[in-house]
């Protein structure tokens, strides 16, 4: 509080005067321009236009400054501007030949870039993740039509698009594809939510640009853009929620002196078990009380940094980013491990704030380097990055199977370490982008990656790898018309995987007679697989008037990871045995999407159907035999492929009923059917309900001392997962109640962004059919109330 007194008492006396321009942005039959891009300069602030053609670009400091208006299909339009107060500034686009140039993300809802995408996609800023802030950066974002998770607990969650995750949906952040171990169930996403100023979320296959493990769609995280010339500035953000009585801080600072800039995060995070609205939950044969209905050692605490800093030249930028996330949080405490029974009660629920065993412990480092070299016609982009990511499970020593009631001490582990993960990541992108002329564009790229995951401790589940991915690609861009634009892309790509041989380290009876020999079985052989095949994707784009249309045909690749490929042994968190299939083949995806809008004024309605075909599929098949070596009897899956026809489609839709008041539907469905093998007929795991999201919203730029005020409802109606694929049981359908306020406050002139949130306003009890824990029906969170204050500041530098 000492550190945050101070910091705020600095920021306040170097305070100024600023200013806002206000406008709108019309064509020649003065429609208003949904959309459009307005920028600033020298200083390079934009935004884009709301449904009614308006715009408003806050924070200028008193001086000259040029305007840039530009629109998809019209004239660019530039002009100068004295700011010396608060300005309102119209202007009018006239229709131009299309001219295909590359496309900025702002820190705003991208509407140009969805037109010119034949891919459906979502792109939010961060105003979006405060309003709608979630346990992790994957929940924060569920909101979103056709975009759900999978969960593991209060502060860990795995992305899924269109019922798709794990290893078919790419992260990519500040151009370099996050890897971490994203092949397992309980393993979250190494995030800093709070360092993310735009997400672009890709649905469909999207492998054409961002590799074989995009197959089902990608998230693409971006930061913030590079500072202004000779200034400086920073954002404290103070957050806490109820349910699991978070407190944390994130600050940030930034400064730029002519062509170099640096950039800097810190971010803490500290949070107790978190509370669901029951006093048990049984678990398989066993209920397991909870003591003030507390999920006993879900707590957690986290630490953040992030550097980034840069050159900055007219035809050059070279921009490097440095991240260190850092982790440490518990599992339930009744879930983990093969004794739910055989828990210390009164050691976990002495605190809700101690981490006891189990837990796990994680470190995510990243080094990256962006750079760009730009010419009059052609763009050139390099991207260089480093990862490790270091992962350890740790739980008290039991004996399972044939292991020694007394841990040997000649191992070269220790006996509470029960997996240990060590993963390193090399990878490299080289991108061209040329500009033939007004009507032609072509991309061609090549992305490269190696990685060496290591492991340790005296669990087993995947073997230690070494695996290279290289790929090539090639997309053209030709705008037929005004109004359309035709893409069409190929890639190629190749991939090797190896794998270490691994014993363990106990010995076993051979076979189940008395008088039978011991040996140290083998888990894994050692195995060398290549994988080869070309994609490609075709798109048509056509944008008249009020409508926009856009469909996309295309084939997908991914190549089998480790897991799926040689696993061999007990998933503790799901009570399983897995075993891989070293045979499998890589998986084939055939798509068709389609699209289409029609936007007013006042009223806007999308939808986004699509159809999928998988040749092999690749999943977890259960199967009616129990391990006798390694536990108490647990069922064992294979890895199989099936083939699998997938359908469905997202739904977006808003009234402005009065100029303060808005309604809105969300929807999404998907449906999923095995069409061979022995799950013949059945849906694939984990397959999302169908759910629909009815929101009313209440805003006014200017509500007393209140600036962009905003008051929300959600009713999110979730139907019933019937369509379940055994051992998976039913979920009952239900529905919802989210809360969400918020609005800037100035004080001395500073602005304060203040957002608040009720999660599950009525305390409902439901199961998520999607979470890792319905496996073992522990409820989602109860009633949780969020809080976050952003305190912005700036200033110029002499």
């Amino acid at each position: 509080m000492l550190l945050l007194g101070m910091c705020i008492s600095s920021i306040l006396s170097f305070g100024q005067e600023k200013f806002s321009i206000t406008g709108s942005v019309f064509d020649t039959n003065n429609e208003p321009l949904i959309g459009a891009t307005v920028i600033i300069f020298p200083i390079e602030k934009g935004t884009v236009t709301d449904i009614k053609g308006d715009f408003v670009i806050s924070g200028l400091l008193q001086g000259n400054y040029k305007i840039e208006v530009s629109f998809i299909g019209y004239n660019t339009l530039v002009d100068s501007i004295i700011i010396t107060g608060d300005k309102k500034y119209k202007s009018q686009l006239r229709l131009a030949t299309l001219s295909l140039q590359e496309v900025v993300v702002t820190n705003n809802y991208v509407e140009t870039r969805k037109k010119e995408e034949s891919l459906n996609i979502e792109v939010v800023n961060d105003d979006y993740l405060k309003q709608n802030l979630g346990g992790s950066l994957m929940n924060s974002l569920e909101r979103l039509p056709g975009v759900s998770t999978i969960d593991i607990g209060s502060g860990q969650s795995k992305p899924v698009i269109r019922g798709l995750g794990f290893n078919r949906v790419v992260v990519v952040e500040n151009n370099i594809k996050h890897e971490a171990q994203q092949w397992g169930a309980d393993h979250g996403l190494e995030i800093d939510q709070y360092a993310v100023d735009n997400v672009e979320i890709i649905k469909g296959p999207a492998s054409l640009m961002y590799g074989s493990d995009a197959i089902g769609g990608v998230i693409d995280l971006k930061k913030r853009r590079v500072p202004v010339e000779n200034s400086f500035g920073g954002v404290i953000d103070i957050s806490g929620k109820t349910n699991n009585n978070l407190i944390g801080t994130s600050i940030s600072m930034y400064s730029r002196k002519k062509w170099f800039y640096a950039d800097a995060r810190l971010t803490l995070l500290d949070y107790g078990d978190y509370k669901v609205p029951t006093d048990s939950v049984d678990i398989y044969s066993y209920r397991a009380a909870l003591h003030n209905n507390y999920l006993r050692n879900t707590a957690g605490k986290e630490q953040n940094l992030h550097l980034s800093f840069g050159i900055i030249q007219k035809r050059f930028e070279s921009r490097f980013y440095i991240s260190s996330i850092n982790s440490k949080n518990g599992f339930f405490a009744n879930a983990h491990g093969l004794e739910p029974r055989n828990i210390d009660a009164e050691l976990h629920d002495k605190s809700s704030r101690d981490i006891q065993y189990p837990y796990q412990k994680l470190s995510h480092f990243k080094l990256s380097n962006t750079s760009t070299y730009r010419w009059e016609n052609l763009k050139v982009e390099s991207n260089l990055g480093f990862q490790r990511n270091f992962r350890q499970e740790w739980s008290q020593y039991v004996n399972h199977g044939y292991m020694p009631a007394v841990f040997p001490d000649t191992l070269s582990f220790p006996s509470d370490l029960e997996r240990q993960f060590d993963k390193y990541v090399y990878s490299a992108n080289l991108k061209l982008f040329y500009y033939l002329n007004e009507r032609a564009q072509l991309d061609v790229g090549i992305n490269g990656e190696f990685q060496d995951n290591r492991i340790d401790g005296r669990g087993f589940i995947i073997p230690a790898y070494k695996q290279f991915n290289i790929g090539g690609f090639a997309l053209g861009k030709y705008s037929v018309s005004r109004e359309s634009i035709i893409q069409l892309g190929i890639r190629y790509d190749y991939g090797a995987i190896n794998s270490s041989e691994y014993n363990d380290w106990f010995p076993s009876p051979i076979d189940e007679s008395a008088d039978s020999s011991t040996e140290y079985l083998m888990r894994a052989d050692e195995l060398d697989r290549h994988f080869s095949n070309f994609s490609w994707s075709l798109g048509y784009n056509y944008n008249p008037g009020k409508w926009s249309h856009k469909v996309n045909i295309g084939k997908s690749f991914r190549m089998p990871i480790a897991k799926e490929l040689a696993a061999n042994g007990v998933n503790y968190h799901r009570f399983s045995y897995e075993v891989g299939n070293p045979d499998l083949s890589p998986e084939i995806s055939w798509q068709f999407d389609l699209g289409t809008e029609y936007s007013t004024k006042r009223f806007a309605i999308g939808v986004s159907p699509f159809i999928n075909y998988f040749s092999n599929y690749i999943y977890l098949n259960p199967s009616s035999e129990h391990d006798r070596l390694y536990g108490n009897g647990n069922q064992v899956y294979y890895y199989t492929e099936s083939k699998v026809l997938r359908y469905g489609a997202e739904l977006h839709t808003h009234y402005e009923l009065f100029k303060f008041l808005q309604l809105g539907i969300i929807g999404e469905y998907v449906c999923s059917e095995q069409l061979s093998g022995e799950k013949q007929g059945y849906t694939l795991p984990f397959s999302p309900p169908p759910s629909a999201i009815f929101n009313i919203k209440y805003q006014k730029q200017n509500l007393q001392f209140i600036e962009n005020a905003y008051l929300s409802f959600d009713f999110k109606v979730t139907a019933p997962q019937n369509n379940i694929v055994p051992p998976e049981e039913k979920t009952a359908g239900y529905q919802l109640i989210n809360v969400g306020i918020g609005g800037d406050i100035s004080l001395k002139n500073r602005k304060f962004n203040i957002t608040a949130q009720v999660q599950n306003l009525l305390n409902t009890k439901y199961f998520d059919h999607t979470s890792y824990y319905r496996l073992i029906n522990v409820p989602e969170p109860g009633r949780n109330f969020i809080l976050n204050i952003s305190i912005p500041f700036s200033g110029t530098i002499n």
